[in-house]
């Protein structure tokens, strides 16, 4: 009985090691002959792309490979940037801390599982970056991590430095527990409606604002010619240091929210207490106030369908997305899953049909976007010269529904390519069914 496991085992960790990129390449590949969405520099119709020491060096027609560098043929398929995914929760050992509504200091960037699988299916894709989140379960809860997607590499080479500092809030049924059965003898954690979500947000950023001013005053007093001999200085506070850090504007605001009313309540907070909101996820009814989003520059991380889950996304729609993109919204597409996020150029295609997006502007839904919304525009998002060379190739048109992703590439090194892939399945398949020694392992 142990054999087939053992079978299934052994064909995981050779494909999983076929996975990993060649270290030959060195981050310097040249594709050929591919037609090339920039996404912001338009289309070519039978360009190369070359990458040099993890850079994109020169993007056109008719370029040559210097010495020694790997040439991908392109012809007939399609070349565009790096998918990202502005809202996942893949390569984390942890996701929510509910135990507790304020859980700021709960850093998922210290949980990185470099080892999960999700990794590879996201590869598969043409994902090569995500922003993994602490989940919904507290108004307050952790900061968040930007990763590339390096099937095989240690969990710091994953981390992308350059992305904004973000921390994770959530109003609605997530976090007053909907449906939550309460045992005999316990208590509900507070908050139990929506309007407690805000109370309680706007109550320790109030805390947050004291704490920061106790030492304002106390460093103040530090720094003067002669300090008082008794001074001591406050107690430090892991939760408010993370408060402030958004409140000076060094982090920006996630938030995950449904409902227009609370969503409006939430930017009524920021202003009043001057943090900034960089995008609200999900926010099925977003499209009732994309003009107030628009007008406050707030970005939007949606589903592209899927809506009536639940109660608080009855009033969702499909055309939401394209709805508010054309209403000047920022908008991306994201996949809140392992197993979805292999499919977002197919959720970012559905806006075509439900919104009236042309090609150009659903494929920057899952790229260009996204990369805005992140603060990585300038390295990745887009095919332009001196950019990360963070590129996936398809089969056919990322926007059609036959596509498929044939090679994912992330600095210049090759981290998915289907068609090894395939080859070392089925070594794996016959190395699994090949009559083992009596001696080995049963």
């Amino acid at each position: 009985m142990k054999k087939p496991l053992l079978s299934c085992l052994l064909g995981f960790v050779l494909l999983a090691a076929a996975a990993l990129p060649a270290s030959a390449d060195g981050g310097d590949i040249l594709i050929k002959n591919g037609t090339i969405l920039t996404v912001t520099k338009g289309v070519i119709v039978k360009g190369d792309v070359l990458v040099m020491g993890g850079l994109i060096k020169q993007i056109g027609e008719n370029i040559s490979a210097p010495a020694g560098v790997r040439v991908v043929d392109a012809t007939g398929r399609f070349v565009l940037p790096g998918i990202i995914d502005s809202h996942t929760h893949i390569a984390l050992a942890g996701t929510n801390e509910g135990s507790e509504a304020i859980t700021p200091e709960a850093d998922v960037g210290t949980v990185i599982n470099a080892d999960d699988t999700s990794i590879l299916t996201a590869l598969s894709g043409g994902v090569t970056m995500v922003h993994t989140m602490h989940g919904s379960a507290n108004p307050i809860g952790g900061p968040n991590v930007v990763l590339k997607t390096k099937w095989g590499r240690p969990s710091e080479e994953l981390v992308v430095k350059e992305a904004l500092p973000t921390l994770k809030f959530a109003l609605g049924e997530n976090v007053k527990q909907s449906g939550r059965t309460v045992q005999p003898g316990q208590i509900q954690r507070y908050p139990a409606t929506r309007m407690g979500a805000n109370a309680i947000i706007r109550r320790e950023f109030l805390k947050a604002k004291n704490y920061m001013e106790q030492w304002d005053r106390y460093n103040k007093a530090a720094a003067a010619k002669n300090p008082p001999k008794n001074l001591v200085p406050p107690r430090q506070d892991l939760r408010m240091e993370v408060l402030a850090e958004v409140l000076r504007g060094n982090m920006v605001a996630r938030c995950h929210s449904y409902q227009a009313t609370e969503t409006l309540e939430f930017m009524e907070l920021a202003k009043e207490l001057g943090f900034k909101i960089a995008c609200f996820e999900h926010i099925w009814e977003g499209y009732k106030i994309a003009d107030e989003l628009a007008a406050a520059g707030i970005g939007i991380s949606v589903f592209a369908d899927s809506w009536a889950y639940k109660m608080e996304a009855a009033e969702g729609i499909a055309y939401n997305a394209g709805y508010c993109a054309k209403r000047g919204v920022l908008v991306s597409i994201n996949s809140d899953s392992g197993e979805r996020i292999r499919r977002l150029f197919n959720d970012a295609a559905k806006t075509m049909k439900y919104g009236g997006l042309s090609e150009e502007e659903a494929l920057n839904l899952i790229t260009i976007n996204p990369a805005i919304q992140l603060g990585v525009d300038r390295i990745v998002g887009s095919l332009e010269v001196g950019k990360q060379g963070d590129i996936a190739i398809f089969n056919e048109h990322p926007m059609s529904a036959y596509t498929r992703c044939d090679m994912t590439i992330i600095e210049g090194d090759v981290y998915f390519d289907r068609e090894a892939a395939l080859k070392d399945r089925e070594e794996a398949a016959k190395k699994a069914a090949a009559p083992r020694d009596k001696g080995g392992v049963s």
